[in-house]
């Protein structure tokens, strides 16, 4: 078990980038601190990370676009290249503790991965190229894996305890993905050709108006029964989802330019600016003036 550790950063020119002490011949890297406060950047890197975090009640986490103020615990996992980190924002407590699991991408292997006992695995790290995130219920289930992993008596068993916790995370049903695709690099690929052609027209014209009755008669089936076949697929409704693209729209307008935001919230499909900040609010916790105040400080760090 590491107790500390120096990391080289490179800066890119928009975030920082990590530099792990992972090795190529190395399966994972495992380290248990505790801190006064929680200061690293927001930055990225290659690798998978499973980081769990105690004692941080108040504390503000940043993954992608998902911005969130956490409580006593909180277990992530992200996949490479995916902007993260955890801010002391209201946070107290000056004995925080986290323990960070970091391990490559090429893990598992595509042969391995294609396995059906590793189906739920690979669900999870596809996933976790948005961010994972698990309540403390689920917590609690993972929390005893980590001491085991920490406390293992050699390197091989820490991989084999790597596999129970990251197969006890995937079959968690409780997992919430934080960010959305667009702002964490990825791109949902659906092998269902009614569906993506919903979602290329979805993605085509969110500014305006999108008709269930339109939608369905692209898919060849009546409204009732896509609407029924798109929540199944995408586990959100229509209007659920159309929204999510509005505010992903927004998100990225917010943070990469000083446009207002009366003008953002039409610019993204939206027709009323207090029913914007509202549903703006709800979904990311913040509302559209903390949020890119929020990422004006991050990217000022770096």
């Amino acid at each position: 078990m590491t107790t500390e550790t120096t990391y080289q950063l490179e800066n890119d020119g928009e975030i920082i980038t990590e530099v792990t002490p992972l090795s190529e011949c190395d399966f994972l890297y495992v380290v248990d601190r505790t801190k006064d406060n929680l200061s690293f950047p927001v930055h990225k890197h290659a690798e998978f990370e499973i980081n769990f975090v105690e004692n941080c009640a108040g504390a503000r986490r940043v993954v992608g676009d998902s911005v969130e103020t956490v409580g006593d615990f909180d277990l992530v996992i992200v996949g490479h290249g995916v902007e993260h980190g955890w801010e002391q924002n209201e946070c107290k407590n000056n004995r925080i503790r986290e323990i960070t699991i970091q391990f490559p991408v090429d893990i598992f292997g595509n042969e391995m991965l294609r396995r059906t006992q590793m189906q739920e695995v690979k669900t999870l790290l596809e996933n976790a190229a948005k961010g994972v995130s698990y309540p403390v219920g689920s917590i609690m289930k993972v929390y005893h894996l980590l001491e085991e992993l920490l406390n293992a008596k050699s390197s091989f068993h820490q991989m084999m305890k790597l596999i129970e916790i990251l197969h006890q995370m995937a079959i968690d049903p409780n997992g919430r993905i934080l960010s959305s695709s667009k702002h964490a690099g990825t791109q949902t690929t659906v092998s269902n050709a009614r569906l993506r052609k919903a979602q290329e027209y979805i993605a085509a014209n969110y500014k305006g108006e999108v008709r269930l009755p339109y939608l369905a008669k692209m898919a060849g089936m009546s409204p009732s029964s896509f609407s029924r076949f798109f929540k199944l697929r995408t586990g959100r409704s229509i209007s659920d989802y159309v929204i999510g693209i509005r505010l992903d729209a927004a998100s990225r307008e917010l943070v990469s330019t000083s446009t207002p935001i009366a003008e953002i919230c039409f610019n993204s499909g939206f027709n009323n600016v207090s029913n914007f900040n509202r549903i703006f609010k709800k979904n990311k916790g913040y509302t559209p003036k903390e949020f890119r105040e929020i990422y004006k400080r991050n990217k000022f760090l770096v």
